[in-house]
């Protein structure tokens, strides 16, 4: 059991967020506080402000086209990361931001060049690639035609950082573009995949029901026409009916039994989308050795892992989850020993319930067994079951 696929789970938690509106107040806080570092540039506009150097008109008004300047900022940036504006609202957008900045600094002097900062951002994470490679470099013309009339030096010292915030942002822009492309590929392959079990079960179940109900057609269709001379020969034909609808029975609740039957690794899978989305740190083991487990040991083993993590994520109020899954050898042989430990409260103190009750019955039908309690700092699950051969066995945690 690694770290690096642990840590490469939860940095594609948070990349798959990139690009997607806020869905509770830890992301909306988050996103907003990426955007309010940047109206650091605000600075000087507001010092100029309330410097107390224009009349009361201008400043009044300055205050005025500041708020509306950041409004269509923060109306830009921000909603165009999760939903994204159609292109010809952006120009507009764009082009009454630069509007309103060009005004303010031929109004109010050199302080207000900043603004132009903020032009810049929106032209390269709002525009397409191709336009965004020419919308910046004009900026930074404009900018020094402005700086011509207000203020060359402050122009020129700024026009290195408009070019490059604007370029930089190309590349978030990119970044969220790409998270929204492959979310919507990924939610694509998932569909696709549902489609492709689909398939195969109805196959499945063609192959086995074709035949018994082609022949139970056939036999019901012989003890009709035996019916009135030959009553023994029709029953014979009812009887061999009943074993063959009773084997197709069998046969369909077996086929159903598979595809119903959970998986580790997808458990495990389960288990760190889960939980991430749930606020809560996890860590789990990257890939299950599942060498010498039976089928029914595996799949009690994944049922112990989605009742625990659901405790986990109802109930303990926890901020920290890990998984742990390992080989031991113990005096009634070698198991393989799922743990789940949380640092939350446990739930409410009362006893075990109907979900720990049942699965404390699916092990020991598997001829393992569970331990559920608190600990010092949190709760603690832990499930065994039989790891077959000790040739199998590795070494214990």
């Amino acid at each position: 059991m690694g770290d690096d696929p642990r840590i490469d789970e939860s940095r594609a938690a948070r990349l798959m967020s990139v690009g997607r509106p806020p869905r509770n107040s830890r992301e909306l806080q988050r996103k907003m506080l990426w955007i309010g570092v940047w109206l650091v540039f605000l600075s000087s506009p507001v010092q100029d402000l309330v410097s107390g150097d224009h009349t009361t008109g201008a400043t009044v008004a300055g205050w005025l086209g500041l708020v509306a300047f950041v409004g269509l900022y923060l109306s830009l940036v921000f909603r165009n990361m999760g939903r994204q504006f159609a292109l010809k609202t952006v120009v507009v957008l764009l082009v009454a931001q630069g509007v309103l900045a060009s005004v303010l600094c031929f109004s109010l002097g050199e302080h207000w060049l900043g603004l132009f900062v903020y032009v810049s951002v929106g032209c390269g994470t709002s525009l397409p690639l191709r336009a965004a490679y020419w919308a910046i470099p004009a900026t930074g013309v404009v900018v020094m035609l402005i700086g011509l009339h207000v203020g060359l030096e402050t122009a020129a010292n700024l026009l290195l950082l408009v070019l490059l915030i604007g370029f930089a942002m190309i590349g978030i822009g990119q970044l969220v573009r790409t998270t929204i492309e492959l979310r919507e590929a990924r939610a694509t392959v998932a569909q696709l995949a549902a489609n492709e079990e689909r398939l195969r079960l109805a196959r499945d179940l063609h192959d086995l029901l074709g035949h018994s109900l082609s022949l139970i057609t056939l036999k019901s269709e012989l003890a009709g026409r035996m019916l009135p001379g030959h009553p023994d020969k029709a029953a014979q034909q009812v009887a061999d009916i009943e074993q063959v609808s009773r084997q197709a029975l069998v046969d369909v609740r077996e086929a159903v039994s598979g595809y119903r039957r959970p998986r580790l690794a997808d458990e495990l899978a389960g288990t760190r989308v889960a939980l991430t989305a749930a606020g809560i740190t996890v860590e789990t083991p990257a890939e299950p050795d599942l060498e010498g487990i039976g089928e029914d040991s595996e799949s009690v083993l994944a049922w112990a892992l989605r009742e625990a993590v659901t405790n986990v994520v109802r109930h303990s109020g926890a901020r920290r989850c890990t998984v742990d899954l390992v080989r031991r050898q113990t005096l009634d042989g070698p198991v393989l020993e799922l743990s789940v430990e949380d640092n939350g409260s446990g739930g409410p103190n009362t006893p075990a319930g109907n979900g720990l009750t049942g699965l404390t019955e699916r092990l020991e039908k598997a001829g393992g067994s569970l331990d559920a309690g608190r600990t010092r700092h949190g709760f603690r699950l832990v499930a065994q079951v039989p790891a077959g051969s000790p040739a199998d066995v590795g070494s214990g945690a």
